[in-house]
């Protein structure tokens, strides 16, 4: 379209933000906003059911056990099949689960083995949808301003989430859990919607191949095959798992004894999620040029809340402690998915994502399951010192990897398989630094 006087009208958006990006960051902003706050009403639903602390943690378990069964096949599915109706799928099955959640809840006759069945299926369709979803998104856009483009989405995700887990508590507070999970569904469905106007057509026909079994193993030697890739997913299935039991099992627990019950604790939460905002921001402007050593050095600070909670420290030093590690570990998100998305080939960018989610959960429902024991065993401050002794451990472990210190921004998407030579951070990433 052009102007009166013959110019090209000014697009509205930025060039990098092309149409696949602004549905895929849209349909993503809704359904964080409905999903975080479904995750608190959850929690409440069992509880006014007369369950107990125990009966919230097998419905939250219900949902992670389908999602580390499942991301494996999810992967291999979306990277044969075209991922938006994976995604769409997907969509469909989590609003239908969550609303019938919604139903049962709201008629006042929801049974544990129901709420966990209904979480159980949606944990499946987060299985198939998170590897689609990132292959989607990491194709979505090219050139030297991927980043930039990585952390705008990231940042309404943070959002969304912030806003979500607010909204969501003080509408469980205000109308009950039933609603909120119906607005959850409701959530999805406009998301999926929006999601049936994605575009493949720029994505290559995906040649036919010997299976499930041998996409798998193709995944894998893709994984496998590259050092700085499994580093990292390993370091995070650790420091994952130790954060989750922290935040998950001990970080009420001080709240409740040192800093003043459930409001302060939240507050810090708050922080955290506001920490994830400003991160996302910071990386609009800043492009390190190496990608994974700027990340790495950043996620050191996610060992510093479970330190200040084994102190303990005062809620306002908690809360600056939660912001900075928001802020941090927001640079590594950005890195790392500008980092998948010029070495990864796109044909297999699905089944990469599921490698890296998989690593990402694997250990986490062990992690949180064990947290009790250990506390019983060693004692809670010492448990927590282990937690942050642990992520420090695993983070200088992966920079001992070359491919860690040295992979270098490019602005090309990687077209061929993997590299398995110790020379590739010369070579192909700009030569030695």
């Amino acid at each position: 379209m052009t102007s009166a006087v013959g110019l090209p009208r000014p697009s509205r958006r930025p060039s990098w933000a092309g149409r696949n990006y602004s549905l895929l960051t849209a349909s993503a902003f809704v359904t964080n906003l409905g999903s975080h706050g479904a995750l608190i009403a959850a929690a409440f639903a069992v509880l006014e059911a007369g369950g107990d602390g125990g009966d919230v943690g097998l419905v939250a378990a219900s949902r992670t056990l389908p999602l580390v069964l499942f991301l494996l096949i999810g992967g291999a599915v979306a990277d044969r099949l075209p991922r938006h109706r994976v995604m769409v799928a997907a969509n469909a099955l989590n609003c239908l689960s969550q609303a019938a959640f919604a139903v049962l809840v709201l008629a006042g006759e929801a049974r544990l083995w129901q709420m966990m069945l209904l979480t159980a299926l949606g944990g499946t369709g987060q299985a198939f949808f998170s590897p689609a979803a990132e292959g989607m998104l990491l194709s979505s856009v090219q050139g030297e301003q991927a980043s930039r483009a990585f952390a705008v989405f990231r940042m309404a995700m943070q959002g969304a989430a912030v806003g979500g887990a607010a909204l969501g508590g003080a509408m469980v507070a205000a109308i009950g859990p039933g609603w909120v999970l119906a607005a959850d569904a409701a959530a999805f469905a406009v998301a999926g919607s929006l999601r049936t106007f994605l575009d493949v057509s720029h994505i290559p026909a995906r040649t036919p191949g010997g299976g499930m079994l041998a996409d798998l193993r193709e995944g894998w030697r893709e994984f496998a095959g590259r050092p700085w890739l499994w580093g990292v997913v390993v370091q995070f299935s650790i420091a994952n798992a130790v954060v989750a039991a922290a935040d998950a099992v001990y970080g009420p627990l001080v709240a409740r004894d040192h800093l003043g019950g459930a409001g302060p604790w939240g507050l810090a939460l708050g922080f955290f999620g506001a920490g994830t905002v400003a991160g996302a921001l910071l990386m609009t402007r800043w492009k390190p040029r190496r990608l994974l050593l700027a990340g790495t050095l950043c996620v050191f600070p996610l060992a510093l809340p479970s330190a200040a909670l084994a102190v303990p420290v005062p809620v306002t030093v908690l809360c600056a402690v939660m912001f900075l590690t928001g802020v941090t570990l927001e640079v590594f998100g950005v890195s790392w998915m500008t980092a998948l998305h010029q070495e990864i080939p796109e044909e297999k960018l699905s089944r990469v994502a599921a490698y890296d989610w998989f690593g990402s959960v694997a250990l986490v429902p062990l992690a949180t399951a064990l947290a009790g024991p250990a506390e019983t065993a060693f004692g809670r401050t010492p448990a927590l010192w282990g937690c942050a002794a642990a992520v420090v451990i695993v983070t200088a472990a992966v920079l001992c990897v070359p491919d860690v210190r040295n992979l270098r921004r490019r602005t090309k998407p990687v077209t061929t398989g993997p590299r398995h030579d110790s020379t590739h951070a010369e070579s192909a990433l700009g030569g030695p630094r």
